[in-house]
């Protein structure tokens, strides 16, 4: 995906968290963020927005903290998150593609990693605001989902913060079952795991679902629609389909969550 795509995803779920933050009320729990109201919600995610702007506004080269949550409530709140996105959208559509700033996951440039990082931040935690409604939130396009579990496989749990380990080596299998079989390998143990992804043709669906693959022997595959996917492997839904030793499954619902410190 391009930036300008990223940035306008961003922009359109950050008004969707808005609106449905407004609909739902600040003290509205949030089923997907257990222990979370809709304050807590909107107080992350607006601190991170700031966050995130002041690195490509200001052009920060090495890490630089956040200025905390705001002691806002109600509507007070609500303006000061549509604020804080406007600013990070039009800091971003604005910049220069050469901006140098700190990052830190591997990307094509600063920028890309800034506005595909928000997009994705700012999505999920919009299915968060949403799920506040007690309805079915919006659906998750399955090219950006795709995209986000790249971020989530092959960029967070490749970094050395990843809890996602094993004693014995083992491998788990991801499969997009509509992006016509996009699959990522990851290969767990005890360092961070090793993911890889790869785009297979028709024939690789005459292969069992586990453990008969051409190229690797898998312990679990966990597949489904890409968005269902994307947002039960950040732990918002529960996984479309598990196949295999599900207990690769249910070390990922307990180690995988990626926190703020």
């Amino acid at each position: 995906m391009e930036i300008r795509e990223f940035v306008e995803t961003l922009d359109r779920e950050g008004r969707l968290l808005a609106a449905a933050a407004g609909e739902a009320g600040v003290d509205a729990k949030v089923t997907t963020c257990a222990g979370w109201q809709v304050r807590d919600l909107v107080r992350h995610t607006g601190m991170v927005h700031r966050w995130a702007t002041a690195f490509v506004a200001e052009g920060h080269t090495s890490y630089h903290p956040d200025a905390g949550l705001p002691d806002l409530d109600g509507e007070e709140l609500l303006a000061w998150f549509r604020e804080g996105h406007r600013g990070l959208v039009d800091t971003l559509a604005g910049a220069s593609p050469d901006v140098r700033c700190w990052s830190f996951m591997p990307a094509p440039s600063p920028l890309a990693f800034w506005a595909r990082r928000q997009a994705h931040e700012t999505t999920v935690h919009r299915v968060d605001a949403q799920s506040a409604l007690g309805r079915e939130p919006a659906e998750v396009p399955p090219d950006f989902a795709v995209d986000g579990i790249d971020e989530l496989l092959l960029g967070f749990h490749r970094r050395e913060k990843s809890k996602v380990r094993t004693e014995e080596p083992r491998v788990l299998r991801v499969r997009a079952t509509d992006r016509p079989d996009t699959v990522w390998t990851v290969r767990l143990s005890s360092g961070p795991p090793l993911s890889e992804r790869a785009e297979r043709g028709h024939a690789d669906k005459d292969t069992d679902a586990v453990g008969t693959n051409a190229d690797v022997d898998v312990d679990c595959e966990l597949a489904g629609p890409a968005a269902p996917l994307y947002l039960a492997l950040w732990n918002r839904v529960p996984f479309p389909s598990v196949t295999g030793d599900a207990s690769l499954a249910a070390l990922w619902r307990e180690k995988s969550g990626i926190t703020w410190s």
